[in-house]
């Protein structure tokens, strides 16, 4: 194993630093997926792909991976510039635009994972998965939940489509109260969140989503570990059922 990665011994063998190495993961945005990428980065996978066409704002800085001297500058080119000073080596590639349903399918092409971290402003994020359901890739979905992370797996049967509401527009809260009935069902209930979702959706529609630093770090934890176990053909949960790990 090499000395960058030599602290990963005994958790990563030198086989498998090799594959995750070599493994092709596309991150759509670079929101939440900011973090997600350096913490890939530092575990080893060196072969990203980050698609996303926004700039950074200041209400960005509390939770994701960039600093002031970033804001109005391109996310994508931001963060590739910070992935590149921690590994020069790193196979890291940006696409500076949108996805939209016109060209969604083309940037989808030969990857072994994909992380979905769009918003949900429209049906791109279902129609992301779909294409990825259709090649076979799994679809890693993080979600910031505060104190809380979530990260669903989807893989090419079941997909959060089933999760929509009859005339309604899917979004993240339709994913969240999924997690909380479920954890109901099973004597876990998330008090904390469920108080925290119907503050949010009494405030309104026009807000984005409350989201902390904590939650950030969290997920990329999580899909990390995820992305490793695909690589390393060691099994992992997948739709319907979830990562959610909480400090409440």
């Amino acid at each position: 194993m090499d000395q960058r990665h030599i602290r990963n011994r005994l958790y990563i063998t030198p086989e498998e630093q090799e594959i995750i190495k070599n493994t092709p993961i596309l991150l759509g945005g670079a929101g939440i997926g900011s973090v997600i990428a350096e913490c890939l980065l530092r575990l080893g996978f060196e072969t990203l792909t980050i698609i996303d066409g926004d700039i950074v704002e200041l209400s960005n800085l509390n939770r994701q991976n960039y600093t002031e001297k970033n804001i109005s500058q391109p996310k994508v080119e931001a963060l590739k510039e910070r992935l590149l000073a921690i590994n020069s080596n790193a196979k890291i590639t940006v696409h500076n635009c949108f996805l939209t349903p016109e060209n969604v399918e083309e940037h989808i092409t030969d990857y072994k994972i994909a992380i979905n971290a769009l918003d949900f402003t429209s049906d791109v994020p279902l129609m992301f998965d779909s294409i990825c359901q259709k090649k076979k890739i799994p679809v890693l979905h993080p979600y910031n939940l505060g104190w809380g992370a979530l990260v669903l797996v989807i893989s090419d049967e079941e997909g959060l489509e089933s999760l929509r509401k009859p005339n309604e527009k899917f979004t993240e809260i339709n994913v969240v109260d999924y997690v909380l009935d479920y954890m109901r069902f099973w004597e876990k209930p998330q008090r904390w969140l469920e108080e925290i979702l119907e503050q949010y959706k009494n405030e309104g529609k026009n807000l984005s989503p409350p989201q902390l630093s904590i939650a950030s770090s969290l997920v990329a934890g999580i899909c990390t570990n995820i992305a490793f176990d695909i690589a390393a053909n060691n099994p992992v949960k997948v739709f319907p059922e979830f990562y959610l790990t909480t400090i409440k």
